[in-house]
């Protein structure tokens, strides 16, 4: 195996650091990076999301702004596109590092998993539109087991969750095709810090972010035609941000409702990851602040340790 057979894997929770870490290590391989970050995909969510581009000082990036603000992007749509970056990737000789904090994402490429499209179902969202948002998620924690909590953000991806699982009840033969297959050639690294740095840095990368014009950009996208329960329908900055721009929170009430809010995310995106961990992925942790340089000959080590 050498190094062009292995597919790298930056993960960890919001705040760690990552990008900066994937864009060291694609400049000393030869790399592009795929995001694996659910909500980078969209065009104009750029300060909410955290997508500071200039990070990527010329290393070529694949899966953001890929869609317009406003769609409701899910897993099927990005496995079929992470596939065809891979590939693309893959065409030109180069190496390829997946990046990101969305954990179904990361897990579901490593797992090979290949899904259906799931069409819409008018009838069965008609019946349950008018249902509250613990009475959806008592519907669809009887159809599986609920691993994801994003399924029950909000009543729109309660439903769209209830409606997928629907589909795979109607469509037994599918169970057969969507059944994983573990790739082989990942090394995964987890970008590994501590509580109280993880608190200290969503803090002033929020505070910095709103100062940056975070509010602006949410008025924007709302001029340019984004309903404001679209926008809440992204959850964390764009649905605390958008409360305050629609008249619903003081500043400073949205601030702390929202420094709560991605505490409380990167705390369960530490749970999933450990779920990984449990579900037989293996994770190797590298301290957040280790120097670019060093985190490198360390992803390096481990590298070649699996290739021996």
């Amino acid at each position: 195996m050498s190094t062009h057979d292995v597919l790298y894997v930056i993960t960890g929770p919001t705040a760690s650091g990552k990008t900066s870490k994937a864009v060291a290590l694609a400049k000393a391989i030869d790399a592009e990076i795929i995001s694996a970050d659910s909500r980078q995909i969209y065009r104009g969510m750029d300060l909410g999301t955290g997508k500071d581009l200039a990070d990527y000082d010329g290393v070529p990036y694949h899966l953001i702004d890929i869609c317009d603000a406003g769609y409701k992007y899910n897993l099927y749509e990005y496995l079929r596109d992470y596939r065809e970056a891979y590939a693309d990737i893959r065409s030109r000789g180069k190496n390829v590092i997946l990046c990101g904090g969305t954990g179904l994402y990361v897990e579901s490429v490593l797992k090979g998993i290949e899904l259906p499209q799931v069409p819409q179902n008018p009838e069965l969202r008609e019946r349950l539109k008018d249902k509250t948002l613990d009475e959806l998620t008592a519907i669809l924690s009887q159809m599986k087991t609920l691993h994801n909590s994003t399924d029950v953000d909000n009543c729109k991806r309660a439903i769209r969750a209830i409606e997928i699982q629907t589909y795979y009840q109607q469509n037994p033969h599918l169970e057969v095709a969507t059944k994983p297959h573990p790739i082989d050639n990942a090394l995964v690294i987890g970008v590994d810090i501590d509580v109280e740095n993880r608190r200290r840095r969503i803090t002033e990368r929020l505070q910095a972010r709103i100062d940056q014009g975070m509010i602006d950009e949410v008025k924007r996208l709302i001029d340019s035609g984004i309903s404001p329960d679209d926008l809440i329908y992204y959850g964390l900055e764009y649905k605390f941000v958008t409360q305050h721009v629609i008249g619903e929170t003081s500043r400073e009430e949205m601030f702390r409702l929202l420094e709560i809010a991605i505490h409380q995310f990167a705390k369960r995106q530490m749970t999933w990851f450990r779920g990984m961990e449990r579900r037989g992925f293996h994770i190797e942790w590298l301290p957040w602040n280790m120097s670019d340089a060093q985190f490198v000959q360390e992803v390096l080590k481990l590298s070649e340790s699996m290739q021996k």
